[in-house]
């Protein structure tokens, strides 16, 4: 099996970085299994673009501030590049890329005509003011003018933006164009052209997934006990559906740490808590562990919806849980694959897991287009029809093919973009 230190450098290019790394060396392990030759295996190692730009801001206090940022599409075979938009501290060139590497894969896999993408800037939002981070967002949309549009690159939200975020995007885009273009970027609020559902999309697949794993595996969900990293837009909203489908949430964690009880969490409680308080810490009536200790808690289902590379070599051998589910993307290295494999426990890969969010994002981009919006019931049915026909088709290549899931999924998705390109040829 490839290791990432067993991957030959690329050249030192610029996005080779330990999470880019990270995602070429799945492919590499998924290549085997997939119906690709050499020429087209290399094509895809590469991000068709990636772009670096400075972005001066005002600052409230006075003068200005330039900050990093970034915009990378992996492949544009199968139609125009879809990605996120994040605002973080540790936003880099070569994360931006593992991530475009993984839409790519993900929308082929649930069969979205699109390629991956993935754009962020790095900067502290918390140290930024509203009027700060309006700003920063209208400079970096301008930046990106030739290189973003609603045939070409459609950005979404991510780590710290929203659907303001995607708002002030939407004007700024219009306004140089001069005419309302709510087809640029999805995840906007619904009074510009964003879809019912789509705030939901992302946590409430992962819990669709994850039924439809236990459906596979004997299993009942409402039986199961279930540990969540984050309580944010994707950890807080799989909790609720989870509970809502009768399982016992035992632990929830926000950036302040987690909190666990024995019995189950009362989510309303602790939505309320956060609502005054600010965040999880000293919820009444629960102990609090901190994010090593919470992935550790003995459960049954291991829900990882926060950062990257939280499971590892180091602690992937003390996990007590019989079933992970990936509701952020890359939350899983590569030794740590390796040993829960070894220990016989499936992990839900986050390219089908967390696929809710850009489905729903492409039905947005859809009813955009056709100017025909949908109702919320209408919106969670497609998209369960959706996710469970990927999940058939990865947990079938994983039974036929006997591999790991995540290897299946990758398989599904490479297969589909390849096939793309053998057809199209390499231009000229």
């Amino acid at each position: 099996m490839t290791s990432v230190e067993e991957l030959p450098l690329v050249g030192a290019l610029e996005w080779d970085t330990p999470l880019f790394r990270t995602a070429l060396t799945q492919f590499e392990q998924a290549l085997p299994y997939a119906e690709v030759n050499e020429s087209i295996a290399e094509r895809l190692r590469y991000p068709e673009r990636a772009v670096m730009v400075a972005v001066p801001v005002h600052r409230d206090a006075g003068g200005v501030e330039v900050f990093p940022a970034y915009r990378v599409q992996h492949s544009s075979v199968l139609g125009p590049t879809k990605g996120g938009i994040r605002f973080d501290p540790h936003v880099t060139l070569g994360e931006c890329a593992a991530l475009a590497v993984w839409m790519t894969w993900k929308c082929a896999l649930l069969r979205l005509p699109y390629g991956g993408a993935k754009g962020g800037v790095r900067c502290n939002p918390r140290e930024l003011s509203q009027n700060e981070l309006r700003r920063l967002t209208r400079r970096y949309t301008s930046e990106l003018m030739g290189v973003i549009g609603p045939q070409v690159d459609i950005p979404a939200p991510d780590m710290a933006t929203n659907e303001q975020t995607m708002a002030w995007m939407m004007d700024t885009y219009s306004m140089q164009v001069g005419h309302a273009v709510p087809e640029i970027v999805t995840g906007k609020p619904v009074s510009l052209g964003g879809s019912l559902f789509r705030h939901e999309a992302t946590g409430a697949g992962v819990v669709m997934v994850i039924e439809r794993a236990c459906q596979r595996l004997g299993w009942r969900l409402g039986d199961q006990r279930c540990v969540v990293q984050g309580f944010g837009n994707v950890g807080g909203i799989a909790a609720h559906e989870l509970v809502a489908k009768g399982a016992t949430v035992l632990a929830v964690s926000d950036i302040s740490g987690g909190v666990y009880s024995e019995a189950g969490l009362d989510l309303a409680a602790a939505q309320a808590w956060i609502a005054d308080h600010g965040s999880l810490a000293e919820l009444p009536g629960t102990e609090r562990v901190t994010n090593a200790e919470l992935l550790e808690l003995p459960c049954d289902v291991l829900v990882l919806a926060a950062l990257e590379d939280q499971l590892t070599g180091e602690n992937a051998p003390r996990i007590e849980t019989k079933l992970v589910a990936e509701g952020a993307n890359g939350p899983t290295s590569i030794e740590a694959d390796a040993i829960l494999g070894e220990r016989g426990i499936p992990i839900l890969p986050d390219v089908l897991t967390n696929a809710g969010g850009v489905t729903v994002s492409y039905f947005e981009w859809v009813q955009d287009l056709g100017r025909l919006f949908w109702t919320r019931d209408e919106i969670r049915a497609r998209l369960a029809d959706k996710l469970g026909d990927a999940f058939d088709r990865v947990w079938t290549l994983a039974e036929t093919q006997r591999i790991s899931l995540r290897q299946a999924a990758l398989v599904g998705g490479i297969n589909e973009v390849a096939g793309a390109l053998k057809a199209r040829g390499l231009y000229p």
